[in-house]
């Protein structure tokens, strides 16, 4: 099998114009790839796409089955995923199908509404997706905290884990809503375990695991699955299989347009919002680590409309929602792959599959399948972020990605996420409302060393230092320092560490101003950021202090006041011989 090191690699050139429509951006990605493609290329290409081709036929049975589904969703999604998303995806090694994230929570839907409603809600779910595509969104996955994504990862890996246990204890049990009712139904079953399944799951998951150790090119997952499948065959053991597989990509049990109302419209907005929220995720993460592995920077605009496009054509072959998948996209980036033809190859190898070996697949035990779906559960999880956090006691980061996981097992994709959000946002605040109100008296003999010599003593002079955000989670702090300060004095805010304000901040420097004034004193203000200055002059705070108050230092407002002080001790006598 080819390696990375077999073909030159790709062009380096990292950005494509995006706008409405991706401005067809699609078509200099094509042209970017296929300038200088060569028979090596080529041959290439056509390698790392049988190669992702068998790593995907038993993960696409898998996810198919994991989903609610039957193996024959999961490989028709594998399919269209390769042909469509492939062609018209925002990155040459990009390959999308069923994921077990995606199953994860496609099962709590499919439990309660039933597959024509996952269909529905999958193809509202592509609409959405082409949408954020279309009007430039695929930059918002920035703005979800990384302790987020590594929670609802895991608390995905726990749903696909829980998810499996009948499959691999040769139970049966339906779906349910929510996978802790699962859980209980599992242990509710236990004495009716077979452990002719066992068995089976066991030769799958000890090849997955022992097999890459020795050679890392042979699809271990593949492998593992044929030796389950000989043995339970040839033993006849009373497993459960996959069952019939039609060969053909239409399948019989498909979304029907004249089923779509209104209604069934309304009461899936949620669910398909879920959908496309992991969908759009999911993807946009795998492209960032295929652009770290090859240096080529996705198009994320263009990725999500090819993705939103491919869902919504799914649901209507009777598929199951798709997303990029990370492991599949490393092994074609592994492989050699060089362009889009890589998952377009992947996608006909899985076509020529379900055609050719469609009786084959049909006698695949489910436990083989509830096998590999165990080792996926333990490999999605990002341990070495979780490392990362643990080693260098990121509590805070440790506290959002317990609440996401549990929240994901326990609630659903959306909610979890909001959750999480939430919590960060809450930490965020939380760290953020601290500042620090320090205040000093003028000391004049330090001035004179500094070579500025005052006029006079200066007692009715108070320095107060402010450092970090003023805004409305700390504006209690801010004022209670400044409560004993004489409204006669000349007082000086030191703002050179605080970074921003808000309107809650500049309604309390504003306040403080007519405080100082109405009682006969003066506020200056020092080092001033530019953001809070313009924000300060919008409002019109800095009129109201009137001129000559804001200075670049401490020592330049206590020069100008004691210059002012002065001034009015000069004019003093002049006033009494009038």
């Amino acid at each position: 099998m080819a390696t990375a090191s077999a073909v030159s690699p790709p062009p380096t050139r990292r950005s494509e114009s995006t706008g409405l429509a991706g401005s067809l951006a699609i078509v200099g990605l094509w042209r970017r790839e296929f300038t200088g493609y060569s028979r090596v290329h080529l041959t290439a290409d056509v390698l790392a796409g049988l190669n992702v081709g068998a790593v995907s036929l038993p993960l696409a049975l898998a996810f198919g089955v994991a989903s609610g589904a039957t193996a024959a969703a999961g490989l028709v999604t594998a399919i269209i995923s390769g042909l469509v998303m492939g062609f018209l995806g925002g990155a040459p090694f990009q390959v999308s199908g069923p994921t077990g994230a995606m199953a994860a929570i496609l099962v709590g839907i499919t439990a309660t509404y039933g597959l024509p409603g996952m269909w529905l809600a999958g193809a509202m779910a592509g609409l959405i997706i082409m949408g954020l595509g279309l009007f430039r969104m695929g930059r918002l996955i920035q703005f979800i905290p990384s302790p987020v994504i590594v929670g609802f990862t895991s608390g995905i890996a726990l749903v696909i884990a829980s998810g499996q246990l009948d499959n691999v204890l040769g139970l049966e049990i339906g779906n349910f809503p929510q996978q802790y009712l699962h859980l209980i139904a599992v242990i509710e079953n236990l004495g009716l375990i077979d452990w002719h399944a066992i068995v089976v799951t066991a030769i799958v998951i000890g090849t997955m695991v022992t097999v890459p150790r020795w050679n890392r090119n042979i699809p271990a997952s593949l492998l593992g699955i044929a030796l389950a499948t000989i043995v339970a065959n040839v033993l006849d053991w009373p497993v459960h299989m996959i069952g019939h597989i039609p060969r053909t990509i239409l399948l019989p049990d498909r979304l029907d347009p004249s089923s779509i109302t209104l209604d069934g419209v309304a009461m899936l907005v949620a669910p398909a919002v879920s959908i496309a929220v992991l969908a759009s995720i999911k993807s946009l993460l795998c492209g960032t680590v295929g652009g770290n592995l090859t240096g080529v920077k996705m198009n994320n605009d263009q990725e999500l409309i090819a993705l939103g496009l491919g869902n919504l054509i799914i649901p209507f072959l009777g598929g199951v929602p798709a997303s990029a998948a990370v492991a599949r996209t490393s092994v074609a980036i592994r492989s050699g792959g060089r362009t889009r033809l890589v998952p377009i190859i992947h996608g006909l190898v899985l076509l020529a599959a379900a055609l050719l070996i469609g009786p084959a697949l049909e006698r695949v035990p489910l436990a083989a399948l509830g096998g590999v779906l165990l080792v996926t559960s333990v490999r999605v999880n990002d341990w070495v972020t979780m490392r990362f956090f643990v080693h260098r006691r990121l509590w805070h980061a440790v506290a959002v990605m317990l609440v996401t996981m549990v929240a994901t097992y326990v609630f659903n994709l959306t909610q979890a996420v909001v959750i999480g959000m939430v919590v960060s946002v809450l930490w965020f605040v939380r760290q953020a409302s601290v500042i620090d109100v320090s205040r000093q008296p003028v000391d004049g003999t330090r001035m004179k060393e500094r070579g500025q010599e005052l006029r006079g003593d200066h007692p009715g002079v108070e320095v107060v230092y402010v450092t970090g955000p003023l805004f409305f989670g700390n504006i209690s702090t801010f004022l209670e320092a400044l409560e004993d300060v004489p409204t006669s004095t000349a007082l000086i805010l030191s703002l050179r560490g605080m970074p921003t304000l808000d309107a809650v901040g500049v309604q309390a420097i504003e306040e403080t101003i007519l405080r100082q004034h109405h009682g006969g004193g003066s506020v200056h203000l020092v080092g001033l950021q530019p953001a809070s200055r313009r924000r300060l002059e919008r409002s019109g705070v800095l009129e109201r202090l009137g001129t000559g108050r804001v200075h670049w230092s401490a020592d330049q407002a206590i020069t100008a006041i004691d210059a002012e002080h002065h001034a009015v001790d000069a004019d003093t006598p002049a006033q009494h011989s009038i």
